[in-house]
């Protein structure tokens, strides 16, 4: 049985896209990216103010799916320049500071709306 996840407190998709899907009791959300979900635009900032959005962006997900970063098993990390890693990554252990999940973080072109960074998971859901 699948359920599509949507909420207010994320952005809304940009695309033929949502939020996430629920299978079973497994979430597949889609990339989040730093936009204000009151405002509708990117955040302001670099990478460390657009990471703390990302993640707030996905804990809103995770939040309407019944879920929890504790719960998330694998992310996909995309940034735009590796030599922002580091302040990504330190954002990204503040959310994941004990629990740990499977990741991968990868350096692209670019990414929608010109943002710096976005992140997607996978998630076990209660």
């Amino acid at each position: 049985m699948l359920e599509i996840i949507n909420t207010e407190k994320a952005p809304a998709a940009i695309g033929p896209y949502c939020q996430g899907i629920k299978v079973n009791n497994m979430l597949y959300a889609s990339g989040a990216i730093p936009i204000n979900p009151a405002t509708g635009e990117v955040v302001e900032g670099g990478v460390t103010e657009q990471a703390k959005q990302v993640m707030e962006n996905v804990k809103a997900v995770l939040e309407a799916a019944n879920s929890d970063l504790e719960s998330v098993v694998k992310t996909t990390c995309f940034i735009v320049d590796m030599n922002d890693f580091a302040a990504f990554n330190a954002v990204y252990g503040e959310y994941f500071a004990n629990h740990k999940p499977a990741r991968s973080c990868v350096a692209v072109r670019e990414l929608p709306k010109g943002v710096l960074c976005e992140v997607e998971v996978i998630a076990v859901t209660k």
